[in-house]
């Protein structure tokens, strides 16, 4: 079996080679990870989007679906990440303004012997790639970003939150 490289990559041995990660000797334990991210939009889209004219149909309740299905299929999409029972994906999608933008929330949880960070991170991307292929039209430069884990809950690391931030609904809180 190959070990870790000791530049502290868990996906490269010794020898540098790409390997997956062995998690059978981690506890299985209940895991929780929350992402955010936005996409930002002109204003004729964001009207758009709030009267619901949008010819594909409704666009945040579609961003949702999109990503609860991105999260369920993140290891087909990337290399060497565990395929995991998921036992919960909720995923927001709300329209905020100044500036105008959608913004994006995902939790994902299992019970398991490693993380669903990648769950949450992909549920949220395939969320906002949801929301500029359905305003392309009205908004053909609508931009995401700012995607990133807002907080994960169980395994070795316990409950951790992104530095710097307050969120009543991350694990661990409240």
């Amino acid at each position: 079996m190959s070990e870790p490289s000791s530049g502290g990559l868990t996906h490269l041995d010794q020898d540098g080679s790409t390997r997956m990660v062995d998690v059978s000797d981690r506890a299985s334990t209940d895991r929780e990870a929350t992402a955010t991210g936005e996409v930002l939009i002109n204003q004729a889209a964001w009207e758009a989007v709030s009267s619901a004219a949008i010819s594909k149909g409704n666009v945040l309740e579609v961003a949702k679906l999109a990503g609860i299905m991105g999260a369920k299929r993140t290891p087909d999409l990337i290399p060497l990440c565990h395929p995991l029972t998921l036992t919960h994906i909720a995923v927001d999608a709300r329209l905020a303004s100044n500036p105008a933008r959608v913004q994006l929330r995902a939790t994902v949880r299992c019970h398991g012997n490693t993380g669903v960070e990648m769950e949450a991170l992909t549920a949220i991307s395939v969320a906002a790639l949801t929301v500029i292929d359905m305003i392309k039209s009205v908004d053909p430069w609508a931009q995401a970003g700012s995607i990133g884990l807002l907080a994960k809950g169980g395994g070795r690391s316990g409950d951790v939150r992104r530095p710097g931030t307050v969120d009543p609904e991350a694990p661990g809180e409240g």
